[in-house]
């Protein structure tokens, strides 16, 4: 056989660029490159192979006879080289998109118990204004925040929402889930520290956070692209619970190649787009939307108004619950008693008039996932028997 030509009679092209990389590094035979591969392969990736392999492997790379198309081997090189894979295998992809970017708009929704009282400081506050387009009575005021842009939204009948807006560009999805998990802990502490500051009261304390993706650009098409929503919607799943998520995004990448790969389906997650308008899926830990006909999908502002008023009340109810499973009865005002929360239900529940299909399908999507109808029924029932609720 030639040695310019593969069995196949295809002409080889060496990778010129990984041969020169290896010898810049002193690594002057192709034994001594494997040794050190090995090592780096050890320390950074999982399911190494022999040495022997490594060796044989680098010479059909080096050569020409195969292209590195495996994304082990495309990660160990750029590692061991410090380079990128445009630098080292130009053109060569292991996706013809992969050099695109993943643009997200992400929603943070930290809501707050402050009570009655508290709640009417809070929109008393000179800067605060009313919440246009808003489904329940709120008052909105700017927050100061080191990254991204804060607004904290409060609701006469005390929940307070910090809703903190930061703009991504990452490589994958496993960077925003492991983004994900080591910021909600600084969010919370950050939310909790911030609505006592603002006069939500000493004993002031965020519940949780729940996340809105807003898809602005995905390097997917077709199958990999709802595959990539899906997962977008319930990004934990590529993270190990028991291994600290700093430590696992290589994993997590190769977790999100064989889903992406394999395709991902959740029992608990529900799509609400629209085909060729819109791509949504909503779970238990949140919601993504990929706007794909921007003129005709839903807007913006139009999935953060939905959360923001489903969020409120779930705080509302989950309070009120959480002080029956305490043993002790809720008291609250007349005015936010059994009554209120029976029209608030009926208000975020049922269609309105000039509601659109899209809209329809979003609010039932959240609605469904997030168990909020339950909560709202136990709360009625709750305040129907307590003192507080007199009913």
């Amino acid at each position: 056989m030639s040695t310019d030509r593969a069995a196949s009679g295809r002409r080889l092209q060496p990778n010129l660029v990984l041969t020169a990389k290896r010898e810049a590094r002193g690594w002057t035979s192709r034994r001594r490159a494997a040794r050190e591969l090995h090592r780096i392969w050890q320390a950074h990736l999982p399911g190494c192979p022999d040495i022997e392999s490594l060796e044989k492997a680098i010479y059909r790379h080096e050569t020409g006879r195969v292209q590195v198309r495996d994304d082990a081997y495309r990660r160990l090189y750029c590692l061991a080289y410090e380079a990128t894979p445009q630098e080292l295998f130009g053109s060569v992809e292991t996706d013809g998109r992969n050099a695109s970017r993943l643009v997200v708009t992400s929603h943070k929704f930290i809501p707050a118990f402050v009570g009655v009282e508290q709640a009417a400081q809070l929109r008393a506050r000179p800067d605060a204004v009313p919440g246009i387009e808003h489904w329940l009575d709120c008052r909105v005021a700017p927050v100061d925040v080191i990254s991204g842009r804060c607004d904290l939204h409060v609701w006469p009948f005390g929940v307070a929402i910090f809703h903190l807006v930061e703009e991504l560009v990452l490589p994958n999805i496993a960077a925003l889930s492991v983004w994900r998990v080591q910021s909600y802990k600084d969010n919370m502490a950050w939310a909790t520290r911030r609505i006592r500051d603002l006069g939500g009261g000493e004993r002031a304390e965020a519940a949780y956070v729940l996340s809105a993706y807003w898809v602005n650009e995905a390097p997917w098409d077709g199958d990999a692209l709802d595959t990539a929503l899906r997962i977008l919607a319930i990004p934990k799943i590529l993270l190990e619970r028991d291994i600290d998520p700093g430590q696992s995004l290589h994993r997590a990448e190769l977790v999100e190649r064989a889903l992406l790969a394999e395709g991902f389906e959740h029992a608990d997650m529900i799509p609400f787009g629209i085909k060729g308008i819109s791509m949504g899926y909503a779970s238990w830990s949140g919601v993504v939307y990929y706007p794909v006909a921007n003129q005709r999908s839903l807007a913006e502002d139009d999935l953060v108004h939905c959360e923001l008023a489903v969020q409120s009340l779930w705080a509302y109810s989950d309070h009120l619950n959480r002080l029956i499973e305490r043993g002790s009865d809720p008291f609250v005002p007349d005015e936010y008693g059994w009554r209120f929360v029976r029209g608030a239900r009926s208000r975020i529940t049922n269609a309105r008039p000039q509601e659109t299909e899209q809209h329809r399908s979003m609010r039932n999507a959240i609605l469904a996932t997030c168990d909020l109808e339950s909560n709202l029924a136990q709360a009625i029932e709750t305040l129907r028997h307590s003192a507080g609720g007199r009913p």
